[in-house]
């Protein structure tokens, strides 16, 4: 990316930001860098190999994913930090980079795509856990 599109892009976001102070710069950065990870590895055709739309559910899991990758254990934690405390909250970042047109929609997406979604805090935990496991089970 270009030094004037980096800079477009950070305008654009402290300008969310303005609007909607909830959640951190950096959980905007993330959610994007996060939806590049998606499309990457679940948001080709199978058949084909183009790109598809990428729905919030798809993203939900991608975000878990790329957040387990760069965080560890320390994800729900750097969530937190950030201001995100549910699956819901990426909803709102999601629409709050449609707003910004840093983002398109399909007419069937929806806020309600990421309800109900993934338990962050449990989900990490249990991930670090299993960690653990693995470590500390003898080598055969």
């Amino acid at each position: 990316m270009a030094a004037s599109d980096q800079d477009l892009l950070e305008e654009k976001i402290q300008t969310v930001r303005r609007r909607d102070r909830r959640f951190s710069r950096h959980a905007y950065y993330f959610v994007l860098d996060a939806l590049d990870y998606t499309m990457t590895h679940f948001g080709r055709d199978q058949l084909t190999g183009e790109d598809r739309h990428v729905g919030g559910k798809e993203l939900l899991v991608g975000i878990k994913e790329y957040a387990a990758e760069q965080f560890g254990p320390m994800a729900a934690i750097v969530f937190e930090r950030w201001g995100v405390a549910c699956s819901a909250d990426f909803g709102e970042i999601v629409f709050n980079l449609i707003d910004a047109e840093l983002l398109s929609r399909r007419p069937c997406d929806s806020r309600l795509d990421f309800v109900e979604g993934i338990d962050f805090r449990e989900l990490f935990a249990e991930k670090h856990r299993e960690s653990l496991e693995r470590i500390a089970s003898p080598q055969r």
